[in-house]
């Protein structure tokens, strides 16, 4: 199993926890101080309950009247995040996914620096995105110990070579991994995988819609 939250923070939880931290630090970038529960809730698309909820797990409570303090409560999520240091990221398959993650600047405000891009595909290797050079697959060892360790590896390589690549990682000391890849990685437990499958979320999506066009259809019979 995958390594619990710290202070027995539920996983549920931490989930929403950077859609807290991003809408406050949109709050904060406007001036904002304070900010209520319910405006937190308005602004993430969670219940105002469940806010609340959610942050006196992290120790946090708002005043009556006032709300919860921007700055004292983002630095508070941003520790429970473990994002008060910058953490190495090695996106490993640098198609135009991968391509696209290593510019995504909101990596960088996040607390996360792109330090290796990898490859092995001679015509890409060598070849410069957003001013990092792309090296060879067989660089990781290297860069592993120089890093010491790495934070997060990202696969954005075809399904067929995200396994060997994942253990790869893992046998560098990397775990913590997300992974684009459209297959299930078989992992030590220690190492904690995030999972995201676009096909997928395209695919839950159109049944939703084909919901709809059914119900649409159903209206007009009646």
């Amino acid at each position: 199993m995958a390594e619990s939250p710290r202070r027995g923070v539920p996983e549920a939880t931490v989930g929403r926890l950077p859609g807290y931290l991003r809408a406050l630090t949109g709050l904060a970038d406007r001036g904002r101080s304070s900010v209520s529960s319910d405006e937190l809730a308005e602004l993430t698309g969670v219940r105002g309950a469940q806010v609340r909820k959610d942050l006196s797990s992290l120790g946090s409570h708002g005043v009556r009247g006032v709300g919860y303090d921007v700055t004292r409560l983002s630095d508070q999520i941003a520790a429970e995040l473990g994002l008060l240091e910058e953490r190495p990221v090695v996106i490993v398959g640098i198609g135009n996914l991968g391509r696209a993650l290593a510019s995504y600047s909101g990596l960088a405000t996040r607390g996360f620096r792109v330090a290796a891009l990898l490859d092995v595909d001679p015509e890409v290797v060598g070849t410069e995105v957003d001013g990092l050079v792309v090296r060879p697959l067989g660089d990781l060892g290297a860069l592993a110990e120089l890093l010491s360790p790495v934070a997060v590896g990202v696969i954005a390589t075809p399904g067929a070579a995200a396994q060997d690549v994942a253990d790869l990682l893992v046998e560098h000391g990397v775990r913590s991994i997300l992974t684009f890849a459209p297959v299930v990685l078989r992992l030590p437990d220690a190492v904690h995988v995030r999972a995201v499958d676009l096909a997928s979320e395209l695919q839950i999506l159109a049944f939703h819609e084909h919901q709809r066009e059914l119900a649409g259809a159903g209206e007009d019979v009646g």
